[in-house]
């Protein structure tokens, strides 16, 4: 059995310039993304431009998309949508790297991604202080809703998405999510 490879984050931070890829890493270990389609963005846009408009209206924090997240020794993860806290944004350095983990994390799945992998991401999530990750499965039409010490919950089409604990009186349907992009009837 052959050794892996392990990489500081120094050795990433050089890694992810000289290539211009898009990469994580996870306790040492290089994760290569592929590029999403157009059906994650239009569902990852839809969301975040909903999100991003409540909070800026009722003035909680920021949304993110695409955002490199220190969440530990050698663990540096980009999810899909990211939500801080205003108060959580104040002691970070803009410029750099955010050292902490978001509020909320969201992920879109897309045909690429392996399940081992997103569980691996949501523990790491979870372990560096988010207080809630969404996995969004466009093409079964669900949310997984994970915090820490709780249960998986499950939304389905047809139900709202909400987080009444991070983002009080927000909601979107899923219908009106999976639908992202399509035709209007």
């Amino acid at each position: 059995m052959a050794a892996k490879a392990l990489l500081t984050e120094a050795d990433f931070d050089l890694l992810a310039r000289a290539e211009g890829n898009k990469y994580e890493l996870s306790a040492g270990e290089v994760v290569v993304t592929a590029s999403a389609r157009l059906f994650h963005n239009l569902i990852r846009d839809e969301l975040g431009a909903s999100l991003r408009a409540y909070c800026q209206d009722h003035r909680l924090g920021i949304v993110v998309w695409e955002t490199e997240f220190r969440l530990g020794t050698a663990t540096v993860r980009i999810p899909d949508l990211a939500y801080l806290r205003a108060d959580q944004i104040s002691g970070l350095n803009l410029h750099e790297r955010a050292t902490c983990a978001p509020d909320l994390a969201v992920e879109v799945v897309s045909p690429s991604n392996q399940a081992a992998d997103l569980a691996v991401k949501v523990q790491q999530y979870l372990k560096a202080g988010s207080r809630q990750v969404w996995v969004l499965y466009p093409d079964a039409r669900q949310v997984y809703l994970y915090a820490p010490g709780k249960t998986v919950e499950i939304r389905e089409d047809g139900q709202k998405l909400e987080a009444p604990d991070l983002l009080p009186g927000w909601s979107v349907g899923l219908t009106e999510l999976f639908n992202a992009g399509r035709p209007r009837r």
